[in-house]
């Protein structure tokens, strides 16, 4: 009962931070992680221990799908260079790097080094993005880390459950390359097929409620099997959400998915907040195990791991960015262009903070796991620092960096949607109706508007008119209630109507994420 009331405290407290990362304009999980690293210190705070196995499945399935959902295949293929680069090089360099630390500095086994690196090296974009979506910045740069952000995520986890393995002593290294071939294309046939057989279940869904919980369902069940099977649950996960992304829409009533987006949403944030608020549980549990001279061997532990984790993934960053230049030097002027810049090669370096999928794979590791204390210590540093001192840098970083503004997007928002306004005119081109009309011409204003890229969802005369008398439909609504004209049941379906005729009203910007 403690954990479920400090579970709520927090909540409200995880909310009350989101807005306040909103005025500073800082990532809101920087402020969860230092909340987080506050319930260390309360002396009333229960312990408590979480199952390795529930761990993966409950804070990363849903958050690589969610991820994996929001993955474009186009950029996917435009930057697949530097996305190997960061997601195999980086990931293995800097797992390397810290495997290094591990077995000089605190007698950790190989394997387990192994392990610890495996667990700080993948970055979440997640903070990232909460100060990127508040600059023009490259496309390029938000497109790679976005992308290097869920497929590190499968590199690490995967190193990783092959050292748990090897420290288990489950696994020879002769028979891990060809076990790591087959489970990978097992994995990705796995993950289609499942993928395609959700999408026949969810198309033929019409309930907003019961379509979420499939979707929730289907997702760990996914996880589930695959893990049970002997496949890689992470890349099961990953083709089986890109699979369902490119054809679910379509098919998906808008009511539905306008829900399963909300929902989904509000399921990441909570279980961010989760995550912190077990990090902090945890620590304390640790520190209180750890003698007064291990507890500062274990903290200067954790500040070199930290330490490593940044420089090693500058160091790969801006390494590749200058031999990538090189290279480019000898080619055309197109090549060149396309070649990184050692600015954003800077900020994409800088953009190395951990979250989520680290603080669960630490949760994750077996109690009896050879030096477990000092590698949670170390990847609940890991995820601290970064988040602190990497997410609130962030944004004076950029200000120095004075990227030129990219409106790649903009513009390919303003281009779709008039091709997407002139397909509903001529559809309706035929149609000689008073009504025709009055609709032909509220999307030929819309389309005039999207002619702008800076500004192409704004909203229009129409839109206008129709919020300023949305406003008289809620307090003449209000009003029936009060009187008693109408009871409960009518005034909230009708309020309904009036929510969604303000949300087509609305123009997109209006409303903001919860997490960004």
């Amino acid at each position: 009962m403690a954990l479920f009331e400090l579970t709520l405290v927090l909540l409200l407290i995880a909310v009350a931070l989101t807005a306040l990362s909103r005025r500073l304009q800082v990532p809101y999980p920087s402020l969860l992680a230092l909340a987080g690293a506050g319930i260390a210190f309360l002396p009333f705070a229960p312990t408590i221990e979480i199952d390795p196995e529930l761990a993966l499945a409950l804070f990363i399935a849903p958050v690589l799908l969610d991820a994996a959902y929001d993955t474009s295949l186009r950029d996917l293929n435009r930057y697949r260079l530097p996305l190997v680069l960061l997601a195999l090089g980086a990931v293995v360099f800097t797992t390397a790097a810290v495997a290094l630390v591990g077995w000089t500095m605190a007698g950790l086994p190989i394997a387990a080094a192994i392990a610890l690196g495996a667990i700080v090296a993948p970055p979440d974009a997640v903070a990232a993005s909460a100060v990127l979506g508040q600059f023009k910045v490259p496309h390029r740069v938000t497109a790679i880390l976005q992308g290097e952000s869920l497929l590190n995520d499968a590199t690490a986890l995967l190193i990783y459950r092959m050292a748990v393995s090897a420290t288990a002593g489950s696994i020879l290294v002769s028979s891990a390359v060809p076990m790591i071939l087959l489970s990978t294309v097992g994995s990705l046939a796995a993950g289609y097929v499942l993928g395609r057989l959700s999408l026949v279940t969810l198309s033929r869904i019409r309930d907003p409620a019961s379509g979420t919980v499939v979707q929730f369902a289907g997702t760990f069940g996914v996880w589930i099997l695959a893990d049970r099977i002997g496949l890689s649950a992470i890349i099961t996960i990953v083709v089986y959400a890109m699979t369902i992304a490119r054809t679910a829409p379509r098919h998906m009533p808008a009511r539905n998915r306008v829900s399963s987006y909300s929902v989904w949403e509000t399921a990441v944030f909570v279980l961010n907040v989760l995550a912190f608020v077990l990090m902090g549980l945890q620590a304390r549990s640790i520190v209180g195990r750890l003698a007064e001279q291990g507890q500062v061997e274990a903290f200067v532990f954790a500040a070199a791991v930290l330490a490593v984790v940044i420089v090693s993934r500058l160091v790969w960053v801006l390494g590749c960015g200058a031999i990538m230049r090189w290279l480019a030097s000898f080619g055309d002027a197109d090549r060149q262009a396309e070649a990184p810049s050692f600015r954003g090669g800077v900020l994409i370096g800088w953009c190395g903070m951990r979250g989520l999928v680290t603080l669960a794979a630490a949760f994750a590791l077996p109690a009896d796991f050879p030096g477990r204390d000092p590698i949670v210590l170390a990847a609940f540093s890991v995820v601290l620092g970064t988040l602190v001192l990497q997410g609130i840098s962030l944004k004076p970083l950029l200000r120095l960096l004075r990227l030129d503004p990219d409106g790649t997007v903009d513009r390919e928002v303003a281009q779709a949607r008039v091709a997407i306004m002139q397909a509903a005119l001529e559809v309706l081109s035929g149609k000689t109706s008073n009504a025709a009309a009055v609709v032909r011409e509220q999307f030929a204003a819309q389309r005039t508007i999207a002619e702008n890229p800076e500004d192409a969802q704004a909203a229009t005369e129409y839109d206008r008119l129709r919020l300023y008398a949305i406003k008289s439909q809620r307090d003449a609504l209000e009003q029936l209630r009060i009187d008693g004209t109408i009871g409960d049941e009518a005034y909230h379906r009708l309020e309904e109507e009036i929510d969604w005729s303000e949300l087509a009203a609305s123009p997109p910007g209006r409303f903001q994420p919860l997490t960004t």
